[in-house]
């Protein structure tokens, strides 16, 4: 059974400020909640249908009804589990040596950057650096939108106008006036930017843009979603490896 606290506690996790001063975030989901069971995340509590449960023996879980997951949840249909575990970001400072970075200026949907992580992780591209004002990681809807791959690519939060100086690799910036995507080599080395959805790349970053890059347009349509655009780059680019 769980306690009136523990629900509250739990539907506040929903809400930035308070995962932010918890260092946790929620996972739910049969899927999400066993793959993030084997990965190296810290696992805070699970709360489980008792049929889950039964078929998860091994796992320490608080047995909960249909209607208490119900509270928990922040789905509409709750989906026989839900996990708290604590926050992870990159350590360190990301290495751009030898690798395909994607740099995220300000995407705002969560949709998007859960989606774009999944683009990433089936490239094989495991490292996401973004400005700060990027969406949060750990929205419920980018977790949910990254099928779990955030379990397996590394994402940062950075000042991007002091780190830019500081990158010694390719900068590939997807830009309107850039060179066609299909004309391009394989992309081995260097960092890709992304820019907002509505407002592309800010200005600050476009000096260090050294390789301007575009999808060439046959039909009419005015523009790309930011996670379409970047999956058709990368299977370009990157997807040549």
């Amino acid at each position: 059974m769980v306690t009136k606290s523990e629900v509250k506690y739990i539907q506040s996790l929903y809400q930035k400020k308070n995962r932010i001063e918890a260092g946790v975030f929620v996972v739910e989901g049969p899927k999400l909640v066993e793959e993030l069971l084997q990965s190296s995340f810290e696992i805070k509590s699970v709360y489980a249908l008792a049929d889950w449960c039964k078929a998860n023996p091994q796992v320490a879980a608080t047995v909960v009804s249909d209607q208490e997951l119900e509270k928990l949840s922040h789905h509409q249909t709750p989906n026989q589990v839900l996990a708290v575990a604590g926050q992870r970001y990159g350590s360190g400072q990301p290495d751009f040596s030898n690798r395909v970075t994607l740099l995220l200026d300000g995407i705002q949907d969560p949709g998007n950057l859960g989606t774009i992580i999944r683009i990433a992780d089936w490239f094989g591209i495991n490292q996401i650096v973004a400005t700060e004002d990027t969406v949060d990681l750990y929205n419920p809807k980018v977790i949910q939108s990254t099928m779990g791959s955030f379990l397996r690519v590394q994402l940062w939060y950075l000042p991007v106008e002091n780190l830019m100086p500081q990158i010694h690799v390719p900068v590939y910036g997807a830009l309107l006036n850039g060179q066609s995507i299909m004309d391009h080599p394989a992309l081995t080395e260097g960092v890709l930017v992304i820019g907002n959805e509505s407002k592309g790349i800010r200005d600050p970053l476009m000096p260090y843009i050294t390789h301007a890059v575009t999808i060439p347009r046959i039909g009419h349509a005015e523009s790309l979603n930011a996670a379409v655009a970047t999956g058709i780059i990368i299977s370009h680019l990157a997807g040549k490896r």
